[in-house]
């Protein structure tokens, strides 16, 4: 049967006590709340009243998102049909569906969209799913992904968890920059991508009650749409940063082998500083057309980061990191002033990097750099 949303929906309280999901649904409300007051100490915010944790904004906008019943989701995928896979990962698969208009708007047309369905196994997924529907209910900026609605059953055959975002035509970023059998991405179009991506985290970073640590940046989470603006997806290792006197959350490590910044991995502190670490790292992505590792290549260039130290900025030899697919067609002075800006993304001190708005200012001076002519000739 299907179950409401537990934990947001204090009211309605599961019959089916054995059950792992709705137990776990309580337990993370519990942290969630006293992860809020205990980083929402008394800092003064401009404001009377101390910023409202994700989950308490949540409940202000849960309506706008549409609750899908399982049935509805099997028809929208004829049946979770795999010719309908479009993605799959260690969350489960996701599918392209088409779903009916709501009740009253039969003459609207269906609507196309991305299907998230979650595995079954452990508690961990469930988690995540939360975290996912607590925080894009509450987000709204032009380059994050939106979500439409979820679907969440407790039944005979075990938990359900799905959900429905917007769909997204050109897949992901990684999908274009990596992939040689598709057409190669144009200089012009990366700064745009970049410049989108960058808006969005620093939205995420500067442009709430909270601060949001997205923790997962990197290039398959920047997905692209038939416009191909950036909208950043998966917001399920999602945190509020610290307020008040802390200088941090601290968690388990999780994420990106190689995008995660080494002072996390390391000491489970995590920062908004370490989503500007993994934001480098796909800066170089971006320039380079190479993953942070690949094991197929010399050793001296199977990591990204040790082998662009070799060519610095403002080296005679700073071309040769440069995506060959390019074919020089970009602006060396933006090709540098990116590789610079990559560079202070990735100092060892995270208290040196640059904040997020601050990384838009200088991918938006590139990509002015880049339309004003110089974006056809590079040695």
């Amino acid at each position: 049967m299907m179950k409401c949303f537990d934990v947001f929906k204090h009211k309605c309280k599961s019959r089916r006590g054995a059950k792992s999901a709705p137990e776990l649904s309580r337990k993370s409300r519990a942290a969630d709340q006293n992860s809020g007051s205990n980083n929402r100490v008394s800092k003064s915010t401009g404001s009377i009243s101390s910023p409202r944790s994700i989950p308490e904004m949540y409940r202000e906008k849960e309506h706008n998102l549409r609750v899908f019943s399982l049935s509805e989701l099997r028809e929208a995928t004829n049946n979770f049909n795999k010719l309908l896979k479009i993605g799959e990962g260690g969350f489960g698969s996701v599918y392209k569906g088409s779903i009916k208009p709501p009740f009253g708007l039969n003459s609207a047309n269906p609507t196309i969209v991305a299907i998230k369905k979650l595995n079954t196994q452990g508690l961990q997924g469930h988690k995540q799913w939360v975290a996912e529907v607590q925080f894009l209910g509450v987000v709204d900026h032009p380059n994050l992904v939106k979500l439409l609605g979820y679907c969440s059953v407790d039944g005979e055959r075990g938990i359900q968890r799905l959900l429905v975002y917007e769909y997204m035509h050109n897949k992901s970023l990684e999908d274009h920059i990596f992939n040689r059998a598709v057409p190669t991405v144009p200089w012009i179009t990366r700064l745009n991508v970049i410049l989108g991506a960058a808006q969005g985290m620093a939205y995420l970073h500067e442009g709430l009650e909270v601060q949001v640590i997205y923790r997962d940046f990197k290039s398959s989470n920047v997905l692209l749409d038939k416009d191909f603006t950036p909208k950043l997806s998966d917001f399920g290792l999602a945190r509020e940063g610290p307020t008040g006197d802390r200088t941090h959350v601290s968690t388990a490590p999780v994420g990106t082998r190689g995008y995660a910044a080494p002072e996390y991995v390391e000491t489970g502190h995590l920062t908004v500083k370490s989503d500007i670490w993994s934001f480098g790292v796909v800066l170089y992505e971006i320039l380079t057309g190479r993953r942070t590792l690949e094991r197929n290549l010399p050793a001296g260039e199977r990591k990204l980061l040790e082998w662009v130290k070799q060519f610095p900025a403002d080296s005679k030899r700073f071309s040769m990191i440069m995506d060959p697919r390019l074919q020089n067609q970009y602006s060396p002075n933006a090709a540098r002033r990116i590789a610079k800006l990559a560079d202070s993304c990735l100092v060892k001190n995270p208290k040196d990097r640059p904040t997020m708005g601050q990384v838009v200012e200088i991918l938006k001076q590139a990509t002015e750099e880049s339309q004003g002519g110089n974006s056809s000739r590079a040695p």
